[in-house]
């Protein structure tokens, strides 16, 4: 890298003459050449080398094997795939389908109402009239007292058969008759 730059040797020879020199004003002059150096400071001049820290250190590391690995990846050892390029776009039938449900919904927002005739509704009364609401009452009375007939609340009775023989002469009348 040094054989590439031009070499800079400082040769009585390169250095200008006096009267090619810069002239400098004559008072700044005598300021300089009367300046006193007593009148300066002390001053101890602290040098700052700002190094990386260790964290620092350590992401350049794994920046640098990244990039590393990046540039010497084999691509051969990839595998050949087949690539299927999907159309986004819909078809004929949902175009058609879309343009019809925009048109009814167009349709319906800005339906002219004055167009329309003036209709009268009647009201039906589907109820049962009240005497078959009272007959339906009665009947389900009527099962729910069949339904939950409670048979301990019989009392308990003897029954007596009793099989009357005809006497003769109620016999003989049947007979005659």
């Amino acid at each position: 890298m040094l054989q590439d730059l031009p070499k800079m040797a400082c040769s009585v020879s390169d250095t200008p003459a006096l009267k090619d020199l810069p002239k400098v004003a004559t008072d700044l002059k005598s300021q300089l050449e009367g300046f006193n150096t007593s009148c300066l400071r002390d001053v101890d001049t602290n040098e700052k080398i700002v190094l990386p820290s260790a964290e620092d250190v350590a992401t350049e590391k794994t920046q640098k094997s990244l990039f590393e690995g990046i540039e010497k990846f084999d691509a051969s050892r990839l595998k050949h795939t087949e690539v299927q390029e999907k159309n986004p776009l819909p078809d004929k039938d949902v175009v058609a389908a879309e343009k019809a449900h925009q048109n009814l919904l167009d349709g319906v927002e800005h339906f002219d109402k004055s167009q329309m005739k003036h209709a009268t509704t009647e009201e039906k009364n589907i109820l049962p009239p009240i005497e078959a609401i009272e007959a339906e009452k009665e009947k389900n009375k009527f099962l729910n007292g069949i339904e939950n007939f409670d048979p301990t609340k019989l009392k308990h009775t003897e029954t007596c058969e009793k099989n009357p023989l005809p006497t003769k002469d109620i016999i003989e009348q049947e007979k005659t008759a």
